[in-house]
């Protein structure tokens, strides 16, 4: 299959490859997302045990403010969109800006899973378990290829993505106005409303791990250069965040339901 993509085209791959470099492959796909997922945790659990007090003393004895981890996250934050972008854009450097970006996020996943297990006592492994066995349930699918990813599934996927991506854009704006208190509250509410967004949003997510799975397989067949893997990797990671999250914020919404 012919790739919309100019980085992707069997032109550039080949040019690529024509100057020695060496062709990736799936299982290099699966070690470097391990390595990703390994330096994500990794901060993750590093940030976490920050946040914790190392006695039994209450947290509001022991100094601890949920303003701390504020900086954490934004650095995070700021950090993840940094490498990401350059990651996109300038894939041939991904093996650099790939762990970056995992540890960046390892930042934003470790701050706020602690909030919420705060609030929530032991929805993170809840969200930890759901997102894995979302992930092996939807690979299993594709490798059976009981589900196909066909033109008109990849071009559906990106639309609602694309949606999604455009309303998160827009509730920010009008936020940063103190405007659009109504949708931000319409999203973020544990009324069925908001649980039926979240469940649409979390299934948009998990659907873009089928998207993952075809690029990585179709750039495979290619002769993708070696570097791809690490851009792979990375853009599993980008879809495991996103869906984590969406997860988190849905079991939290069912949380203050009952």
């Amino acid at each position: 299959m012919r790739s919309s993509n100019p980085v992707l085209s069997d032109s550039a791959l080949s040019s690529d490859l024509a100057r020695g470099g060496e062709a990736m492959s799936i299982q290099g796909v699966v070690n470097k997302s391990f390595v990703l997922l390994l330096l994500l945790l990794t901060s993750a659990w590093w940030i976490w045990s920050k946040m914790v007090p190392a006695t039994s003393v209450p947290l509001e004895e022991a100094g601890y403010s949920a303003f701390n981890v504020g900086p954490w996250i934004m650095g995070g934050l700021i950090g993840g969109v940094v490498f990401g972008f350059v990651t996109i854009f300038v894939k041939k450097i991904s093996m650099y800006t790939a762990p970056l970006y995992a540890l960046c996020e390892g930042l934003i996943l470790g701050g706020v899973s602690f909030l919420f297990e705060k609030s929530y006592p032991g929805i993170v492994m809840q969200a930890v378990g759901i997102t894995f066995l979302t992930l092996f349930s939807l690979l299993t699918l594709y490798k059976l290829r009981i589900v196909t990813v066909t033109d008109k599934f990849r071009m559906g996927v990106f639309a609602a993505t694309g949606a999604i991506a455009l309303f998160y854009f827009v509730t920010w704006i009008l936020s940063l106005f103190g405007a659009g208190k109504g949708l931000i509250m319409m999203y973020s509410a544990s009324t069925p409303l908001g649980i039926g967004i979240s469940l649409i949003v979390a299934g948009v997510a998990a659907l873009n791990l089928l998207l993952d799975f075809d690029l990585i397989e179709r750039v495979s067949a290619q002769g993708a250069p070696k570097y791809m893997e690490w851009y792979c990797g990375f853009a599993l990671m980008v879809t495991l965040v996103w869906l984590y999250l969406e997860i988190l914020r849905l079991l939290a919404k069912f949380r203050d339901r009952r």
